[in-house]
This record gives structure tokens, C-alpha cells and sequence, in this order.
């Protein structure tokens, strides 16, 4: 079995470069034509102008239109793998060329529970230095509001999620292995770009970000797949996002780059904790004869086992 880092390999590495370039113009171009629908929809109807200026349907639409500009990047990356690098596309999902659907629910409750905690430990008053302040009565914004915001929620931010994952995690690591044996540099390349993509907020919310990238990036190549990656980043996007919409604080303003210290830290501790189980688990699900999650010493020996396979590169 090839390591999950080095599925790109039997792809030219002009292939990669070309690839890369179609995914970054193609996405921008599709974000930014969205933007513009949106917008020219809103000034035809005489909406108001919202907080960047421009005519808006409002704070719910904004950001539902930003996840979905970042949602382009999915099928654009999926394309690139397998019109220009010329291989299977599922490749990026994982080891076993799909996405392991049966894991990656297994990942979504293990995750659900530690972004649940987390929610729960920083709404709690704390007098630690540094801590950001909890407000002391947090009102509803009602159900009209807040069903709205859940429903348009649930159908855009798993595929802004997967997004973030394909392309990094994904395609990202992936290229950037197709020319090292060790994952690491691939692995603290894409974690790089992806806390950059989210802008510079504070130290600590660029510390958390990058975190983030390192250990889901090691993780997924641990696992041999993104389904654990893909499952925290939806989670802690999605039950973010519910929590604010419960209080009408839904905007584009403040993203993870943002984080204060102690927010950050708790976030780490959680992230950490996360990897641990969910490598834990996929040792046992691979002892108990279930479907095979790759692990770093499985892919080893089958990758050196199988050394002449590597022919394969044009």
C-alpha cells in the first residue's frame, strides 16, 4: 500500500504545477462570479448595503456566500487530480481511492464531543489573565432566526470543511510528498498555507491554526485518509457556527486567526486529544479485522515490500 503523502507520485510534476495553478485560478474566478451574482441580485432587489459596503441580503447570506466561495474549491481540486494529474481522484480521499464513509462517522462523534467540550469550558466565567470575557446573560436570537441560520449552516459549512481539507491536506500534502520519502515537510508545508489563508489575527489564533495543520496533516497521514481531518474541521466549523447563530452573532468579521491565549490553548489541548483518539482507534479497528485505516508502520512495510511498484512515475 502507498503511503497517503505519496499517491501523487505516479504524476508528472509539471502535472502537479499545472494542477495547482487551474485550482487556485478556477476557484478564485468561481468565488469571485458568486460574489458578483449575489451581489448584483441584492442591488436589483435595493437591499442596503452591507458592512463591507457593498449591496447585501444580509449577514447570513454574506457568510453563507463566503463558505461557498471556499466550497468552489472542492470540485476544482477534485477535477485537477483527475483531468490534469491524470489519476483517480478519490486518491485524495484516501489510501483505498474513496472516502471511508463507516470512519469517517466514527471521526464526527469522536470530534463532536471534544469541539462540545470546548464550547462548554470557554462559556464558562473564568478569571484567568488574559481570557476573554464571557458575556453574562447570552440572549436568543429566536427561533425564526436561528432555524434559518442552522438550516442554511448545515448545507454549506461540511463542504467549505472538505473544502479546506481537499486542498491542503490534500492536494497540498500530497504534491509537495510526491518528491520527499518523509511526510513532515509536506505536513508543516500545507500547515503554513493554510493558518496564512486565514489571515493575521493575534499570535495565538496563528499558533492554534498552525497547530491545527500539523497535527491533522500527521494524522491524515497516519490514517491514511482525510476522513478524520474533514470530521474535526466540520465539527468545529458547524457547531461554532450554531452557537452564534443561536445568538445572532452571525458574521465574516472574526475567524480562528482571532483566537486570545487562553481560547487558543484550550483549542490545542483539544486537538491533541482528538489525534490521540482517533489514533487509538484506528489500531484497534485494523486488530479487529475491520475496514484497513492505514497506520505510519503499515504503510511502511507494504510500501517497502512493494519497492518495484514505484515504476509507475513517468
Amino acid at each position: 500500500m502507498t503511503s497517503y503523502h505519496h499517491l501523487a507520485r505516479p504524476a508528472a510534476w509539471w502535472r502537479t504545477l499545472l494542477g495547482t495553478l487551474f485550482i487556485v485560478v478556477t476557484g478564485t474566478v468561481l468565488g469571485i462570479g458568486g460574489f458578483l451574482v449575489v451581489t448584483l441580485a441584492a442591488a436589483i432587489a435595493g437591499r442596503p448595503e452591507g458592512a463591507d459596503g457593498y449591496p447585501s441580503f444580509g449577514p447570513l447570506i454574506d457568510l453563507a456566500m463566503l463558505f461557498l466561495a471556499i466550497a468552489a474549491f472542492l470540485p476544482v481540486t477534485l477535477l485537477a487530480a483527475r483531468w490534469i494529474q491524470r489519476r483517480p481522484a478519490g486518491t485524495l480521499s484516501s489510501v483505498a481511492g474513496r472516502l471511508r464513509v463507516q470512519w469517517l462517522l466514527i471521526c464526527l462523534g469522536v470530534a463532536a464531543v471534544g469541539v462540545l467540550l470546548v464550547a462548554v469550558i470557554t462559556s464558562l466565567p473564568t478569571s484567568l489573565p488574559g481570557a476573554e470575557p464571557v458575556a453574562a446573560e447570552a440572549s436568543f436570537a429566536g427561533w425564526g432566526p436561528f432555524l434559518t441560520g442552522l438550516v442554511v449552516l448545515v448545507a454549506v459549512v461540511p463542504i467549505q470543511a472538505a473544502a479546506e481539507e481537499y486542498v491542503t491536506r490534500g492536494w497540498l500534502l500530497q504534491g509537495i510528498g510526491t518528491w520527499l520519502r518523509s511526510p513532515w515537510v509536506p505536513i508543516l508545508a500545507q500547515a503554513v498555507v493554510f493558518a496564512a489563508l486565514h489571515g493575521w489575527g493575534t499570535p495565538w489564533g496563528f499558533a492554534d491554526l498552525l497547530v491545527f495543520g500539523v497535527v491533522l496533516g500527521w494524522v491524515t497521514v497516519r490514517t491514511g485518509g482525510l476522513e478524520a481531518a474533514i470530521a474535526l474541521h466540520v465539527c468545529n466549523n458547524l457547531i461554532g457556527s450554531v452557537v452564534a447563530a443561536a445568538h445572532g452573532e452571525l458574521t465574516v468579521d472574526e475567524t480562528a486567526a482571532d483566537l486570545g491565549w487562553a481560547m487558543a490553548a484550550t483549542d490545542i489541548v483539544m486537538i491533541l486529544g482528538y489525534a490521540v483518539v482517533v489514533l487509538w482507534l484506528a489500531r484497534r479497528r485494523e486488530a479487529a479485522g475491520a475496514e484497513p485505516v492505514a497506520t505510519t508502520e503499515a504503510v511502511a512495510t507494504t510500501e517497502a515490500a512493494a519497492e518495484p511498484a514505484v515504476a509507475l512515475r513517468p
